[in-house]
């Protein structure tokens, strides 16, 4: 297949981007993703396929409009009750029961407003080229590149492969944010057109690594080696989640085994647990139960950074 006919679905294409690798980047953002972490911020990531969406702030209410109403195949959408909006203002909302909803996206073609919509965009490499070309001044003013994210970016290999193809022969810097959790052949099909791997380490025991997040780690410890042993550079991303893995004895594990690739590893970035990704939950309509805890405090994180610094790590703070 040429790779001009290559797709992919995309959630999302997000110019100067500076926290996903160094410099100012664009970032790639594929749909669908193995693991499933309760505190995920980009939900919408997690599925394979487009699903419906809804941001009640654009609604501009059923007595004004009510196109969603009679378009759906399925009845998954009637009146709700009279509310009030964000301004104070009585508003009657629609509701949506996604049981029975096949994702046709029938209501948010109707949907003038754009409060009911699609998440995910089949995408060519073409599509996503004319948009990192016109990004590519700020990359060389400021060191930076693409960074192709996800969801697990590796999980669509082929269009990952050629779309990082392309960005070489512009001479771009380019990033793979990975969980690791895919098999090596995929990231050694990649590597000779990586600079860096950003990697993602969630938690050091398997057990609750399968327990929490749904697989365990062995094949994700495995691959930060190989891709160490291979001479690739690795951008270690942390979360730090509460009552999960920010004790001292865990971040003592992360250490021994960072210490174990630390020639491979340019960066250790902690990135603590925020709430900002609730809205997003809301938006998916699934009314599923969703990990909430305070974030950690500056203390907390500033202690964890200082302890991998220690083992002679360099580390910094989302």
């Amino acid at each position: 297949m040429q790779k001009n006919n290559i797709t992919a679905l995309i959630y999302d294409i997000q110019g100067f981007s500076v926290q996903d690798g160094p410099g100012v980047r664009t970032t790639v953002f594929l749909k669908g993703c193995p693991l499933r972490c309760p505190w995920c911020h980009s939900p919408e990531s997690q599925r394979f396929d487009r699903e419906l969406n809804w941001m009640s702030i654009r609604c501009i209410g059923l007595d004004t409009c009510g196109m969603c109403l009679d378009v759906c195949p399925n009845g998954c959408i009637k009146a709700g009750e009279v509310t009030q909006n964000a301004a104070g203002d009585d508003i009657r909302y629609p509701e949506v029961d996604k049981t029975n909803c096949d994702e046709c996206g029938k209501c948010a073609a109707a949907c003038k407003a754009t409060a009911l919509y699609m998440c995910g965009d089949e995408v060519t490499i073409d599509d996503v080229m004319y948009r990192i070309k016109r990004d590519k001044p700020f990359f060389e003013d400021s060191g930076g590149g693409v960074t192709v994210s996800g969801g697990e970016c590796l999980a669509q290999p082929e269009f990952t492969l050629e779309l990082i193809k392309s960005c070489k022969e512009l001479d771009i810097n380019v990033a793979i944010d990975t969980t690791g959790f895919v098999k090596y052949d995929v990231i050694k099909s990649v590597m000779p057109y990586t600079d860096m791997f950003l990697y993602d380490l969630k938690c050091m025991d398997s057990d609750l690594h399968k327990q929490v997040i749904g697989v365990p780690n062995e094949l994700i410890l495995e691959n930060a080696k190989r891709i160490a042993e291979a001479g690739g550079k690795l951008w270690i991303r942390i979360p730090v989640m509460p009552m999960y893995n920010d004790s001292e004895e865990h971040f003592k594990l992360y250490g021994e085994f960072l210490s174990e690739i630390k020639d491979a590893v340019i960066m250790v970035q902690l990135l603590p647990y925020h709430k900002m990704g609730l809205s997003k939950y809301a938006r998916l309509l699934t009314n599923k139960q969703v990990f909430t805890a305070e974030p950690p405090s500056d203390a907390l994180m500033d202690a964890r950074k200082a302890q991998l610094e220690a083992m002679g790590l360099p580390v910094r703070i989302h």
